[in-house]
């Protein structure tokens, strides 16, 4: 029997894909394509549609949208090679409007990367999700990897790398978790999901009183894995591959599959990964 669980998340990405006009066929095949156990993907497609046609047909209305949060932005007038972060010029390598991704190059150097790792790699413990129902963290089987949290502004390498996002990305230094620094050996993974809160779950009212809803996600490669390990958008169809010192940014104004940014981490099939994630919010994050 599977161990995959029908979380909230994909449940809202499968309503979404119903009200552009998807076919139910082409939402199966997608979710199989990231690699959700046929059985679990056929199940939660037929319940998650049956609740969403019951709510239409008893006048709810499912498609109203929260209203728009601020959201952080690099400076990307004049669609420029390079952007100014404040100690360094940072490559501008892809972009994209909606979902709102920028894929950056040479955020982090060489030392840095080795330094993170060396400093995460004492501490790291089976990585856990945030639930939703109850506010706090537990191991799922969604997510495969090792990590370790430091706090803001631990050591003088964590500050000065925090520093440069908020510079980066016109965004306060105090509305920003700590990084987190993530190992993938061959074959972890992480599923595809949403990185903001869900905040019609009950546990929802814990997690956005340390600093509101997450309204940004920056992920930095520390290394280049020999083969996988890309961070796939499955909305938009893009894969990310990691490469040492870049990094991809996305925001979400709201806490909507309509933001599209369903992403998650592909399967490394070949050495392993790291990489060092920044979550952004929308107030100061104590």
């Amino acid at each position: 029997m599977s161990k995959q669980v029908v979380t909230p998340e994909l449940q809202q990405w499968i309503i979404e894909q119903a009200r552009a006009g998807c076919r139910p066929e082409d939402v199966l095949a997608a979710m199989r394509a990231s690699g959700w156990d046929d059985e679990v993907a056929v199940r939660g497609l037929e319940d998650t549609l049956s609740q969403f046609l019951a709510q239409r047909a008893n006048g709810a209305d499912p498609a109203a949208l929260p209203e728009p949060l601020p959201v952080p932005e690099p400076n990307l007038d004049g669609s420029p090679a390079c952007v100014y972060a404040g100690d360094r010029e940072v490559q501008v390598l892809l972009t994209l409007h909606h979902p709102r991704i920028v894929l950056f190059g040479g955020l982090l150097s060489d030392d840095e990367c080795d330094a993170l790792i060396a400093a995460a790699r004492p501490r790291l413990s089976r990585s856990e999700t945030v639930m939703n129902d109850t506010g706090g963290s537990e191991i799922h089987a969604s997510r495969t990897s090792n990590g370790m949290f430091f706090g803001r502004g631990e050591n003088p390498l964590c500050e000065r790398i925090e520093q440069r996002i908020a510079t980066l990305l016109r965004w306060p230094l105090t509305h920003g978790e700590g990084l987190q620094v993530l190992h993938y050996t061959a074959g972890a993974e992480y599923k595809p999901h949403y990185d903001y809160f869900d905040t019609a779950q009950p546990g929802a009212s814990a997690v956005l009183s340390r600093g509101g809803q997450r309204v940004g996600t920056l992920v930095m490669y520390l290394n280049t894995p020999a083969r996988g390990g890309a961070t796939v958008f499955p909305d938009v169809g893009m894969e990310i591959a990691p490469t040492r010192g870049h990094a991809v940014f996305f925001s979400y104004d709201r806490p909507h599959p309509a933001s599209r940014t369903l992403h998650g981490g592909s399967p490394v099939i070949e050495g392993e990964k790291w990489v060092a994630t920044k979550w952004l919010r929308e107030g100061e994050f104590a």
